[in-house]
C-alpha cells in the first residue's frame, strides 16, 4: 500500500484534512460494526495516511495466506469516503470507473466475495485488490469437438502361426500381407480371403521385422539372430544378408525414395544401408539403451528413431548425425508412426502417447488413457490413430484432437493364456478399410469399420471440458 500511494499519488504536496481523517498519536480506537478498528478523530496533531487492504491477498505467488493476511482490516464508512475524496483520480481508477456496471456496485475480478461496506468506493477496492488480478489463473483451454469415426469391429481371426506373430506388413498392391513369428517363419497371407500362400524359412530366431519394398520385388525382414534378409519374391530366395548388428534388430524400414534401408537394433545402433552393395552407409550411435524402432520419410528428418532409453532422436541422413534428441518421455518408446498426411508424428511409452510436429520435434500434445507398455502405432489419413499394447488393449483416437473414441480388448483364441493376449504390431492395408494385428495368441485379427454405425448409434461422447496437459 505504501508503494501504491507514492507511486500513483506522490505528485500531490498535500492533502485535505477532514474530521475523520487519521492521526499518528490518539486515544484508543474504537470499533466499528465489522468488529475492526476505526481511526480516531483529528485532534490538531499532524496526521499520516494509512490505507489498508480490503481483502486478504498473499505476498506473492504461490505462497499461503498467513494468519495475518486472512484477516480484513476494514477502515470505517467516513474514513473510507472522505478518503477517496482527498485522493486524486489515477488512471486505474479511471478504467475502473468506466468499466462498472450501471448499477454503481464495482467487483474487481479479483475481489473477495464478501460483502463490502456500503460506502466502499471503486478507488479503496482497487487499492485492495490490484496484487490479487495479478495472481489471476488464464482460463484453461478446452477441446475441440473431435470428428466422428466409425467403430471398428473384428471380422476375421487368421491362424496358421506356431509361436507369437511379431511383425505385419501389407504390400503395394494391396493383394497379400506378410507377417513375422517367434516360430521363426516368415508368411505370407491372401488379403482378401485370410489363406496362407506362403511361407519362407531362413532365420533362425524370432523374426521381429518384415517391409515390402515398393520400389523393387523384395521383401526385407529382420530378426533376433541379428541378421537383416532381402528376399527375392519372383524366386522366394534370400539374395542378399547384411551383416553389422551386434545384437538382436528390432526393426526396420525403407527410405520411400532411394534405395536405402534402415534398421535399429539391441546394440543401441540404426545402421543405414545400401541395399544393392549391401555397404553399411552409416553407423547411427548414440542412444544408450536398445533401439525399439525407426521410421523413415522423404521430407526432413528422415529417420526417426525410438529407444528404451526413454528419448526420440531425428537423424541427418546425410551426415549420420542426430539433429534433435527429444526427452519427454518418461519410459521406453517402443513405437513411433508418421502421419501420411501432415508433417507430424506421433510416439507410444506406456507413460503417453506424444503427437510431435516436424522438422524439429516440437511438442503438440499428450494422448493420455492407455496406460499399458505400447507396442505399436498405426495411423490412416482419415486421422484414425491405434494404439495396441502388451495387455491385449487397442485403443482408437482422433488424430487432431486426441480424443479417445473406442477401446477394444479381443478375446483370445482358444488353447491361449489369458495372459496371451498382447498386440505386437497392426497395420491398415493400403485402402485403409481394413486393420490387422499381430498377436500373442498365435493369430492375425482383422477389423473393419462397423458399416451400420452412425453419429446417433454411437455418438461421440464429448464434453469441451478443459484439457489436463500434462507438462512435457
Amino acid at each position: 500500500m505504501a508503494i501504491k500511494l507514492r507511486n500513483e499519488y506522490g505528485p500531490v504536496l498535500h492533502m485535505p484534512t477532514s474530521k475523520e481523517n487519521f492521526k499518528e498519536k490518539g486515544p484508543q480506537n474504537a470499533s466499528d460494526s465489522y468488529g475492526h478498528k476505526q481511526y480516531p478523530a483529528n485532534q490538531g496533531q499532524e496526521v499520516e495516511y494509512l490505507v489498508t487492504g480490503t481483502h486478504p491477498y498473499p505476498p506473492g505467488p504461490g505462497v499461503a495466506l498467513t494468519a495475518d493476511t486472512k484477516i480484513q482490516r476494514m477502515p470505517s464508512e467516513s474514513a473510507a469516503q472522505s478518503l477517496a475524496v482527498a485522493l486524486p483520480s489515477s488512471q486505474t481508477r479511471v478504467d475502473a470507473n468506466r468499466n462498472a456496471p450501471a448499477g454503481g456496485e464495482y467487483r474487481h475480478p479479483g475481489a473477495s466475495d464478501r460483502s463490502q461496506p456500503a460506502g466502499m468506493t471503486p478507488a479503496v477496492m482497487e487499492a485492495g485488490n490490484a496484487k490479487n488480478s495479478a495472481l489471476m489463473a488464464k482460463k484453461a483451454p478446452t477441446m475441440p469437438k473431435p470428428q466422428w469415426h466409425p467403430p471398428w469391429k473384428l471380422y476375421r481371426v487368421i491362424s496358421g502361426h506356431l509361436g507369437w506373430v511379431r511383425c505385419i506388413a501389407v504390400e503395394p498392391g494391396n493383394q497379400w500381407f506378410v507377417t513375422g513369428s517367434a516360430d521363426r517363419t516368415i508368411k505370407i497371407w491372401d488379403l482378401a480371403s485370410g489363406k496362407l500362400k506362403l511361407s519362407l524359412t531362413g532365420h533362425i530366431s524370432t523374426v521381429r521385422g518384415v517391409i515390402v519394398s515398393t520400389r523393387s520385388p523384395y521383401l526385407f525382414s529382420c530378426g533376433e539372430d541379428k541378421q537383416v534378409k532381402c528376399w527375392d519374391l519372383e524366386y522366394n530366395k534370400v539374395i542378399r544378408h547384411y551383416h553389422g548388428h551386434l545384437s538382436a534388430v528390432y526393426g526396420l524400414d525403407l527410405h520411400p525414395t532411394i534405395d536405402v534401408l534402415v534398421t535399429c537394433s539391441r546394440d543401441s545402433t540404426a545402421r543405414i544401408w545400401d541395399v544393392r552393395t549391401k555397404a553399411s552407409v552409416h553407423t547411427l550411435s548414440g542412444h544408450t539403451n536398445a533401439v525399439a524402432t525407426v521410421r523413415c520419410q522423404a521430407a526432413e528428418p528422415q529417420i526417426i528413431t525410438g529407444s528404451h532409453d526413454t528419448t526420440i532422436r531425428l537423424w541427418d541422413l546425410v551426415a549420420g548425425k542426430t539433429r534433435v534428441t527429444l526427452t519427454n518421455h518418461k519410459k521406453s518408446v517402443r513405437a513411433v508412426v508418421l502421419h501420411p498426411r501432415h508433417y507430424t508424428f506421433a510416439s507410444g511409452s506406456p507413460d503417453n502417447i506424444k503427437q510431435w510436429k516436424f522438422p524439429d520435434g516440437s511438442f503438440i500434445q499428450n494422448l493420455s488413457g492407455h496406460n499399458a507398455i505400447i507396442n505399436t502405432l498405426t495411423v490412416n489419413s482419415d486421422g484414425v490413430l491405434v494404439s495396441g499394447a502388451d495387455n491385449g488393449t487397442m485403443h482408437l483416437w482422433d488424430w487432431r484432437t486426441g480424443y479417445n473414441f473406442q477401446r477394444v480388448h479381443a478375446a483370445v483364441q482358444p488353447g491361449s493364456l489369458d495372459s496371451e493376449s498382447g498386440i505386437f504390431a497392426c497395420a491398415f492395408d493400403q485402402s485403409e478399410s481394413r486393420l490387422l494385428t499381430a498377436e500373442a495368441d498365435k493369430t492375425i485379427k482383422v477389423y473393419k469399420e462397423d458399416d451400420t454405425a452412425t453419429e446417433e448409434t454411437h455418438p461421440v461422447s464429448w464434453k469441451p471440458e478443459i484439457i489436463k496437459r500434462k507438462r512435457f
